[in-house]
C-alpha cells in the first residue's frame, strides 16, 4: 500500500536527520542514551524455540503499571508461556524491569521499519501481539498480520483528539486498525468511536479498565510509621498529596496550600510532578512562600519540611497511603487528568480539577458514588487543603475504596481474549464482543 511506503520513507528521513543530533547529544552533551542499537534490534538475543510466547507492548510508565496484575495472573495461569514485554520510553523500561518480575524479557519497542521488525519476530517468534490502550504502529501491525499472528488491543481507549485525527484520515485509519483481530476497550464510548471509524462490531468488546484492578502493596501501621519517620514526619501532621502534577498546576496548588496553612499549622504538602526532572521548577515555584522546601532524595529523619517534592519513581503509592487527602494532577490544566485509582485503593478522599477527559467515565462514576470531588477555583483548592470535615472525608475515602472494588472483571476478560488468540479457547459472541 502506498501509504505504508510514504510512512516508512518519512520515518527513514526523520531518522537520518536525527542521527547527527544523536551523535552530538552523546559525545558533547553527554545526555542519556536513546539505545539506538536496541531500537534497531541489532544483536537481539533469540528466544529458545519450543515454548509459546505472548508479546505485550505498552507505551510508557502508566500503561506498564496498569498491566502488572494482568501479567502476574497470565503467568500464573500459563507458566508454559514466555511473556516478552516492550515499551517506548526510558522510564517505561526502568519501571517494567523493576515491576514486571513475571515478564521473561523486557526490551525497547523497535523502530517501526519492516526490516527491523522482521529481526524482532525472528528473535522472539511470538504467538500473539498484544497492544495496550492506543499503540497503533502501522508497520508493526502490518508485519504481525503478515506473520499470521493474532493482534489484540487491550484496555483500549480512543481519546477525542485521536478520534478526530483518525476521522480525518478515515480510509487510512480503517486499513491500519483493520489488522487488529479483537479490540477490548474500556467504555461504551470507546466502542462507539471505533464503530464510527468502520470497525466491525463483532471485533469489539467493552471489557472495562485494567487500571481499575490495581494491586498495590498493603502496608502495616508499623511500616507506614517507619516511612513517615524516614520523611522527617513526627506523626501528628495532616498531609495532602498532589500526584502526577503538570506545569501550570503546582503554582495554584502551592498558593492554596499557603492560604490553608494560615489556619492549619499542622498541614504539610507533598507534590509529585508527573516527570521528576521538573522537580527543580517545582522547587522554584514554592520558594516565595518562605516555607521549608525539601526534595525526597535529600530528606533525613531529623529534617523538617512544609512542602516535600517527590523526585523519586515508585514511591507515590506509599505517599498516598500516609496521606489525609489526594489531588490527582493533569486536571487543573487542559491535559486530561491522570489515574485516580491509587489513592482510592488506600481509601483516601480523591480530588481533581475539571479537565479529566482522559478518564471521563471513570471520574464521573466516582463523582456519582460520592467518592471523589471536583475542585475548580482557588477557593475550592484551599478548602481541600483545610480538611475541615474529617468524618465526611473519611466516609468519602471509604466510598472511594468500595467503588474501586466494584469495578473488577477486566483482567479476566483480557486473559480469556489472549487465550483465544493463542488458540487455547474459543470466543463466545455476545453483543458484539468476547465473553
Amino acid at each position: 500500500m502506498a501509504v505504508y511506503l510514504i510512512y516508512s520513507f518519512a520515518l527513514a528521513v526523520a531518522l537520518a536527520l536525527y542521527l547527527p543530533f544523536y551523535a552530538f547529544r552523546m559525545k558533547v552533551l553527554k545526555k542519556d542514551r536513546v539505545h539506538l542499537r536496541e531500537r534497531l534490534a541489532l544483536g537481539m538475543e533469540k528466544r529458545p524455540k519450543g515454548r509459546d510466547a505472548v508479546w505485550i507492548h505498552a507505551v510508557s510508565v502508566g500503561e506498564v503499571l496498569s498491566l502488572q496484575h494482568l501479567i502476574r495472573e497470565l503467568k500464573q495461569r500459563h507458566p508454559e508461556w514466555d511473556i516478552v514485554f516492550s515499551t517506548l520510553t526510558h522510564t517505561g523500561i526502568k519501571v517494567a524491569r523493576e515491576k514486571l518480575k513475571e515478564a521473561d524479557r523486557v526490551f525497547f519497542v523497535p523502530l517501526d521499519f519492516r526490516w527491523v521488525l522482521r529481526r524482532v519476530f525472528r528473535a522472539i517468534h511470538p504467538g500473539v501481539l498484544v497492544l495496550a490502550e492506543s499503540e497503533f504502529w502501522p508497520n508493526l501491525l502490518g508485519e504481525a498480520a503478515d506473520q499470521g499472528l493474532k493482534i489484540l488491543l487491550i484496555n483500549g481507549r480512543i481519546s477525542a483528539h485521536t478520534f478526530k485525527v483518525y476521522s480525518d484520515i478515515r480510509p487510512i485509519a480503517r486499513k491500519i486498525l483493520g489488522t487488529v483481530d479483537r479490540f477490548l476497550v474500556q467504555t461504551d464510548e470507546d466502542r462507539e468511536k471505533l464503530e464510527r471509524l468502520g470497525i466491525a462490531p463483532g471485533k469489539l468488546e467493552v471489557a472495562g479498565n485494567l487500571k481499575s484492578e490495581v494491586r498495590l502493596p498493603v502496608f502495616s501501621e508499623g511500616e507506614l510509621w517507619d516511612f513517615k519517620r524516614s520523611l522527617g514526619l513526627e506523626g501528628g501532621e495532616k498531609i495532602v498529596v498532589a500526584g502526577s502534577t503538570r506545569k501550570g498546576e503546582e503554582e495554584r496548588l502551592i498558593r492554596a496550600f499557603a492560604e490553608a496553612r494560615k489556619r492549619r499549622p499542622d498541614l504539610r504538602f507533598v507534590v509529585a510532578p508527573r516527570h521528576v526532572e521538573r522537580a527543580g521548577d517545582v522547587e522554584k515555584a514554592a520558594l516565595w512562600t518562605g516555607f521549608t522546601i525539601a526534595r525526597r532524595t535529600r530528606t533525613r529523619p531529623d529534617a523538617r519540611w512544609d512542602v516535600l517534592i517527590l523526585d523519586t519513581i515508585g514511591e507515590l503509592a506509599r505517599v498516598y497511603a500516609i496521606s489525609d487527602a489526594a489531588f490527582v494532577g493533569g486536571s487543573l490544566v487542559d491535559w486530561g487528568g491522570h489515574n485516580i485509582l491509587e489513592p482510592a485503593f488506600y481509601g483516601r478522599p480523591v480530588f481533581f480539577g475539571p479537565h479529566m477527559q482522559n478518564f471521563a467515565r471513570l471520574a464521573d462514576s466516582f463523582i456519582r458514588a460520592e467518592a471523589a470531588r471536583v475542585v475548580r477555583t482557588d477557593t475550592e483548592l484551599a478548602e481541600m487543603f483545610l480538611l475541615e470535615d474529617v468524618d465526611a472525608l473519611g466516609r468519602m475515602g471509604e466510598r472511594a475504596r468500595a467503588h474501586l472494588a466494584s469495578l473488577g472483571g477486566a483482567t479476566e476478560r483480557t486473559i480469556r481474549a489472549i487465550e483465544w488468540a493463542m488458540g487455547k479457547s474459543g470466543p463466545v459472541h455476545d453483543q458484539g464482543g468476547l465473553r
